[in-house]
Order: C-alpha cells, then sequence, then structure tokens
C-alpha cells in the first residue's frame, strides 16, 4: 500500500550559529520522547560540542561512501533512509551540494525522494542559500554562495520556523568558542559577521518567513471563503483614473504606507469593459513609474462599475486602506451621481477610505474632445445632401401635395434626415430636420405658403417629427463615433502591443526605440532631447539650450529644439521628445507620448548601465581590498606570531635554552619570516600587476636551469617533487625571476594538495615555437567548472582553510605568465589529479 506523502519541516537562520541544527536535534528528542520514531539521517555537528552530545540518544542511519577524484567522501544514504522506513528523519543542510557520483546532484532531491516514499523530514537551511536571494546576500556580505536551494522548495515545505538570534548574541556565541574553532574567530567577527551584515540577513530572514505566512494566511482565508479584509498586515491601495491628480494621490498614500514599518503600496487602476476609458496611457506610465520608484506595485483591473471593481481589488489583497481622489465632477454633475469616492466609501465595510482632496477638485471632468468620426470628404456630402436634398424632395412633393397625406410625407423626410445623418453625421443631420420642419409647414400645411398652422394636430406632429429626426441624428452619429473609436483603440492597442513586445525583447535602447516610432507614425526623424541648464522663457527655439541625447540614425537630419519640430511632447521638466515630417493629430499623443514615456525609461536604463559599468571596476577594487584584508588579517597573524613567539622566548634570559632549542626556535622564526617576505613579495607584486606597473625582463634563458633553481626555493618541499625534464630543452624568451616564482607556486600547490607520500611529477617539453612545463600531481583535483574560479586572488577552491597563504599563488602565477606572452592552464590528470601547464614562447635562437 503506497504511503502518504511525507511532511517537511525547515528550521531557517539568519546565519551560521544562530542553532538551527541544535533546534532540529532538540524537536528530534522531544518526539522520540512522545514515542514517535525518530533517526539521524545525517547531521553536521562543525565541531560544537552541545551539537554533538545532541545526537547521542538518537539513532544514526550510516552514511554512504563515495570515492571521487581519489578522496572519499561521505554523503546522505537515500535508499538506508528509505530502507530503514523511520516515522521522522533528520537530515542537516538542504541546500547542500553532493559530491559528484551521488545518486542525486542537491540534498534537497535526496530529501524530496525521501518524502515521496512517505517519511517525515526535519531539516535546515540558511536564508543565504535561498536562490531569489543569493545576489543580495552576496552584496551585503561580499561573499558568493555558490550552495543554493530553489525558493519552491522551501516554500513548499509545510512549515518553516525562524531561528532567530540578535546580532550581539550570536557575536558572543562565536566570541566563546560556540560557533567556529579559535583561529577562525577573528576572521569571521571580522568579515562576514559584523554586526551590519548579520541585521541585514536577519532582516530577510524575518521579512521571507513574514511573507510566508502571508501566504499561508491567504491560502486559509480563501479555503474558508473569508471575504473581509484581515488587518494581519498594512496595505494601502491608491486608485487611479490617469488624471492629473494621480501624483498627488500616489504621494500621500505613500506617506500612509510609511507610517506603518513594512506596509505595501499597491496602485490599481479601473479600465471600462469596452475599451473605450479616456485615461490618458503616458500619464498612467509616467504615474505607473512613480509608485515602483516608491517601493509600491502597478495594477490593471477590468470593470464597468468602477467602485465595484475598487473594492474587490482591496478585499482580494487584503488590504486596509483605500486613497481615492475628490470628485472631479461639478456641483450640478454631482446631483445626479454621486460619485466614485462617495458610492466606494458607502461600500466599503471594514475597509478605511480616505478621500484626498487635490488642485483638480470640483473643476468638473475635461473631456477630450475627439475629432469627428466622418472624414471632411463625407461631412461636405452631407452639407450637400442637407442644402440641395431638401429642396429637391420639396420640389418633387409639391405637386402630389393633393394626393399624399402629412404622415407620408414627414416619412419621406425623416429619410432624407437619415440619409443625411448616415453621409454627414450629426450637425448636417440636424439642419436637414430644421429646414424640413420649416419647408413642410410652408409648403404642406394650411395656410399654404406662409409660416403659420392653422390646424393644432399638424404643429404636434411636425415637432415630433423635428425631436425625432434629431434623435435618430443623434443615435447615429453616437454609432459612428463609437465605431471610429474602436477601430483607433484596436489601432493605438496594436501600436502599444508592438511596443511592450518591443521591450520584452530587449530592444529597449533608444535608437532602436526612436526608429519604431518613425515607422509608424511615418516621420522623418525622431529625436530626444534635454536641457542643457535651468529653463529659461524663450528656450523653446534656441538650440543652444538643448543637446541631442538620442535620434533614429536612419531618419532626416535631427530636431535641435522643440521649436523647430512639428509635435513635442515634453516628457519632464529636462526631456522634450520633438518629431518632424507631419503635424500629428490630438488623438495620435495618446500613443506618441506612451513612446515619450519608454524613450525616457530607456535613458534612464542606458544612464543606470553606464553608471554600472563605471562602477563595475571600483565594486571589483573595494571586492579585492575587502577579500585582501580579509586575508592578510588572518595569514598574516600566522607567521608573525610564530616569529614573534621564538624571538620572545630567545631573549627570555630567564630561560637557559640547549643548543639545539636555539637552532629550533631560530629556524622557526627564520621560517616564519621567509613566510611573511613571500606573502608580502606576492601582494606586492599582485598590486603592480593589476596597475600595469611590474618591472619585466624578457631575455633568453636555460628552462632547465630556471627549473633547478624553482625546485630548490621550495625548501624541505623539494624532496617531493620529481624531476623528469629532457637535458636537451631550447631557450625560452622569459623573464628568469619571475619564472621561477611562477614554478615555486604551482609546485609548492601542487605538493599541498597531493596524498602523503605521493609524488608531484615534473616534465617538460616543446613543440613549434613554445615550450610546455607540466607540474602533475595525484591529488583531489578540483571540477572543471572551478577552473577559472581558482585563478581569482583570496580565492581557495570550497573555501578550504588547511594551508599557508592568502589565496594568491595561482592568480599571481597566471598574471606572471601572461604578461611574460605565455600561458597557464589546468587540466585533468588521466587516472585523478591535476595538472598545470605552463607555456612560454621560445626564444629567437630557439627557432632558428
Amino acid at each position: 500500500m503506497n504511503r502518504a506523502r511525507g511532511q517537511l519541516r525547515v528550521y531557517l537562520g539568519a546565519a551560521p550559529g544562530v542553532g538551527k541544527t541544535y533546534a532540529m536535534l532538540a524537536e528530534g528528542h522531544r518526539r522520540l520522547a512522545r514515542g514517535t520514531d525518530v533517526a539521524v539521517g545525517l547531521v553536521e555537528p562543525h565541531g560544537r560540542a552541545r551539537t554533538a552530545e545532541l545526537i547521542e540518544g538518537l539513532e544514526v542511519v550510516p552514511r554512504r561512501t563515495v570515492v571521487y577524484r581519489g578522496a572519499s567522501f561521505t554523503e546522505l544514504d537515500v535508499d538506508a533512509v528509505i530502507a530503514r522506513e523511520p516515522k521522522v528523519v533528520l537530515i542537516d543542510e538542504l541546500a547542500h551540494t553532493n559530491v559528484p557520483g551521488s545518486k542525486n546532484a542537491k540534498r534537497w532531491q535526496d530529501i524530496e525522494e525521501i518524502l515521496d516514499a512517505g517519511i517525515d523530514v526535519i531539516s535546515t537551511v540558511n536564508i543565504q542559500h535561498l536562490e531569489s536571494l543569493n545576489d543580495v546576500v552576496q552584496q551585503i556580505a561580499g561573499v558568493p554562495q555558490r550552495e543554493t536551494v530553489p525558493d519552491e522548495v522551501v516554500r513548499r515545505a509545510d512549515q518553516v520556523e525562524l531561528v532567530d538570534m540578535t546580532p550581539e548574541a550570536l557575536r558572543r556565541r562565536m566570541a566563546h568558542g560556540n560557533v567556529y574553532a579559535p583561529e577562525k574567530i577573528d576572521a569571521a567577527l571580522s568579515n562576514y559577521f559584523r554586526v551590519g551584515n548579520l541585521t541585514a540577513l536577519r532582516e530577510l530572514a524575518l521579512l521571507w518567513v513574514a511573507e510566508k505566512v502571508d501566504d499561508q494566511l491567504d491560502r486559509y482565508r480563501a479555503e474558508h471563503g473569508i471575504a473581509g479584509a484581515w488587518e494581519a498586515r498594512e496595505r494601502v491601495v491608491v486608485a487611479l483614473a490617469g488624471g492629473p491628480e494621480g501624483a498627488t494621490l500616489i504621494r500621500r498614500a505613500a506617506r500612509i504606507a510609511a507610517r506603518t514599518k513594512g506596509a505595501d503600496l499597491l496602485a490599481v487602476h479601473v479600465t471600462r469593459a469596452d475599451g473605450l476609458a479616456e485615461a490618458d496611457p503616458a500619464s498612467l506610465v509616467r504615474q505607473r513609474a512613480l509608485v515602483e520608484s516608491m517601493g509600491g506595485t502597478y495594477h490593471q483591473v477590468v470593470g464597468d462599475d468602477v467602485p465595484r471593481a475598487l473594492l474587490d481589488f482591496t478585499r482580494g489583497v487584503n488590504a486596509t486602506q483605500l486613497v481615492l481622489g475628490a470628485s472631479r465632477r461639478g456641483r450640478f454633475a454631482q446631483i445626479f451621481f454621486r460619485g466614485v469616492g462617495v458610492t466606494t466609501t458607502a461600500m466599503s465595510g471594514s475597509i478605511d477610505v480616505h478621500i484626498i482632496t487635490h488642485a483638480e477638485a470640483g473643476k468638473g471632468v475635461r473631456h477630450v474632445r475627439s475629432r469627428a468620426a466622418l472624414p471632411g470628404s463625407r461631412r461636405l456630402a452631407g452639407w450637400a445632401m442637407a442644402l440641395l436634398g431638401v429642396p429637391a424632395l420639396i420640389a418633387v412633393l409639391i405637386p402630389l401635395r393633393g394626393e399624399l397625406t402629412m404622415p407620408s410625407e414627414l416619412l419621406l423626410f425623416l429619410l432624407m434626415v437619415v440619409c443625411v445623418a448616415l453621409v454627414g453625421g450629426l450637425w448636417p443631420a440636424v439642419t436637414a430636420a430644421v429646414a424640413g420642419f420649416l419647408l413642410l409647414n410652408y409648403y404642406f400645411t394650411t395656410p399654404f405658403t406662409l409660416f403659420a398652422i392653422s390646424n393644432p394636430p399638424n404643429a404636434l406632429t411636425l415637432s415630433v417629427f423635428v425631436l425625432v429626426a434629431v434623435m435618430v441624428s443623434g443615435v447615429v452619429d453616437v454609432a459612428a463615433r463609437r465605431t471610429r473609436e474602436a477601430a483607433r483603440a484596436s489601432t493605438e492597442a496594436e501600436v502599444l502591443s508592438t511596443l511592450a513586445g518591443h521591450v520584452l525583447r530587449g530592444e529597449a535602447a533608444l535608437p532602436s526605440l526612436l526608429a519604431r516610432l518613425r515607422e509608424t507614425f511615418a516621420l522623418t526623424s525622431v529625436t530626444l532631447l534635454e536641457r542643457r541648464g535651468a529653463p529659461g522663457p524663450d528656450d523653446q527655439s534656441d538650440p543652444e539650450a538643448w543637446r541631442i541625447v538620442a535620434t533614429d540614425p536612419a531618419g532626416a537630419a535631427p530636431c535641435t529644439c522643440p521649436g523647430a519640430a512639428d509635435t513635442d511632447v515634453v516628457i519632464d521638466e529636462h526631456l522634450v521628445l520633438a518629431v518632424q515630417g507631419r503635424l500629428l493629430e490630438a488623438s495620435d499623443r495618446r500613443v506618441l507620448e506612451a513612446f515619450a514615456a519608454e524613450a525616457a525609461v530607456a535613458l534612464r536604463q542606458d544612464r543606470l548601465e553606464e553608471e554600472a559599468e563605471q562602477v563595475g571596476p571600483l565594486a571589483e577594487a573595494d571586492k579585492m581590498r575587502t577579500a585582501l584584508l580579509a586575508a592578510v588579517t588572518h595569514d598574516l597573524r600566522i607567521p608573525l606570531a610564530s616569529a614573534r613567539i621564538a624571538i620572545d622566548s630567545l631573549r627570555n634570559s630567564e630561560i637557559e635554552w640547549s643548543r639545539t632549542d636555539r637552532d629550533e626556535l631560530l629556524a622557526t622564526a627564520d621560517e616564519s619570516l621567509v613566510k611573511l617576505d613571500r606573502l608580502v613579495a606576492n601582494l606586492l607584486d599582485m598590486s603592480r600587476l593589476q596597475a600595469g606597473a611590474l618591472g619585466l625582463t624578457l631575455q633568453p634563458v636555460a628552462l632547465d636551469e630556471i627549473i633547478t633553481r624553482s625546485i630548490d626555493d621550495l625548501g624541505p618541499l623539494r624532496d617531493r617533487i620529481e624531476s623528469d625534464v629532457p637535458p636537451e630543452l631550447p631557450e625560452v624568451l622569459a623573464d628568469p625571476s619571475l619564472t621561477e616564482r611562477i614554478l615555486a607556486n604551482v609546485m609548492s600547490n601542487a605538493v599541498r594538495h597531493s596524498p602523503a607520500g605521493q609524488q608531484v611529477l615534473l616534465t617538460a617539453s616543446w613543440y613549434g615555437d613554445h615550450a610546455e612545463i607540466r607540474v602533475i600531481d595525484r591529488g583531489p583535483g578540483i571540477p572543471r567548472e572551478a577552473y577559472d574560479r581558482v585563478f581569482m586572488p583570496f580565492q581557495r577552491l570550497e573555501d578550504r582553510d588547511d594551508h599557508d597563504g592568502v589565496g594568491l599563488g595561482l592568480a599571481l602565477s597566471r598574471g606572471l605568465a601572461e604578461v611574460m606572452g605565455g600561458t597557464l592552464v589546468p587540466e585533468e590528470t588521466p587516472g585523478g589529479g591535476l595538472t598545470m601547464t605552463l607555456t612560454l614562447p621560445l626564444s629567437s635562437r630557439a627557432r632558428t
């Protein structure tokens, strides 16, 4: 029988040492005391005694041994855990990357497999290992996290419990030796575990957990059909109509949200379902940018009932406050319609509604008058029908006056009015109706040929005729206008869709955007202008007051000032979009302003990218300085301390040292000072190398002599080197001292990573115009994806800290090789290990 999927519980921490593993083990003991079958799948105590003590009393599933590149590693044994089939299993470090050759690449994948087997899992993870926060944590702490877990894995967990600790308390734990080994405490406290770093990481963890709790609350309300707002978290919604008051409302809403720490700001615009709303899209684009600049989000919903749509959205996002602008309708209009604000307040229930006054309140809604729905030729035809067709109809009907009745004559004139409305629109049709009324009165009602009516029913008939004719003309004209507006809205939507696709495809470069605008409106040139200084009274036509920011390269000569443009759009106080080629209609400005707003965004993006490029080298230099300080504080301290202890011991007159002891202390001091000298030399050479100020003397040198001297420079490590160099090696063009430094660094690095008793092989050969020296070890090697990383300054593979040096050896060696025209390349040693190949050019004499 298949078991139900197990449940996942995750202990989340802001940093190492807050007590996640301890809390997990304590929970295991609590469940064991209640009679639950609990087993330990894998726990990493990291040398912490109190954590190791908690493992005692819990059954531990044996780990699986994985051999990789000649070294043995232990990993979680998924099959053994499933076969043991406990009720609950404790598995540490959810984000851990398994050793190559394991069943799964990541530990969270192992846990998914165990959950699918019906076993409950309790695990741990730090906030810096969440995939979405990886770059944020790197910016805060300056340390990249190579082991990450997808956020969705943690979000799907049945329970996420935050293990919280103040930065001060964590630093005290660190200082007491409860987290790291004593030799690592100083470096940790002065780098990753600074109070500022820990505070920022703690805030990230709290916010992430709060967001998950928010999701759980929304899910609970949805499952239980709870429509009312719960004020668990402050959310402020501001309604935007696209009018000029939008910026005022956004700023007021932002101030309301700022009164509560962590409050959300949401802006919403309600679009009519028919798509014919008169909101200015350019204004909405600017208001959206303003909302997002204040940390809010912009939303758009569709609905004909604006108050209900606003409240539905507000309740849907569980908002507590709604900000609306005071009605722009005049007092007379408010008598017949209460307005969105009043209606929304009456329907709001528990939601607080803020009605904000503004400069446009009570001034009336200014509708943009769209241009006539019909082209000029049809309007002229309509006027011609009205002025000529009505008299012509009279001339036809006068001979038939005795045979036709008044209703028949009225129907014929009504038909004429409808035809005029269809052809020429409202006003020609109204003119035809009035003319028909007068001519019918003059020729077809008694007394004839007089503007008088003797029969009262005829007066009523003619009046109804005029009213019906005008009403029909109005309906026909409105229908024509709506058809034209719908067609224009469809065209605008297509253009804006193209613009959106242009942005989504990453084509937001200004020249490309301006070229799209020129093609859309068949213009000759499109130019984005920026004001050089403060606004002046007569600078619109002064080319000296403006500079060209961007223009369409395929267009004609760019416009040099707004006054020279056929149409210009003011984006802000300093930016203007100027177009030439033809005068655009007022209705086209909506789309033109949308293009202008997007051009401003593209300009800001370009400038931000330029600033980022300029800041990049500075950031790299700062990162290197930070790494240098971290390395120096750790690695300089050891040789300095050793040398000082040895010298202080020798200077102590109270102790009689034997000759052997004195020689040993002197050797210790000498070895420490040699390490210190080598370390400082590497640091100086790296700084000179990066500054391009490294002294270089290229000359023909005998490669076998350089190899011999570099082996001698290794000191006691020289016995670990096996040289297999042919005696007839040609000369190379290199700097002798720098080449010795390269080989010494590479060989010492190979010896440190080789198994005890295993020799490092050094070979040399030449081919064509270059020689190759290979340093071959049989150590654990490095994965191919880490080849480039080992040559970065201050890097140690997998952050190993079991050797001296600041991680400059390989970085400096590659830099020195490249300065001399050579290369230093790693490759895998067949059978396991790493081979470093130094390539140098042959001298001109060796090539002949």
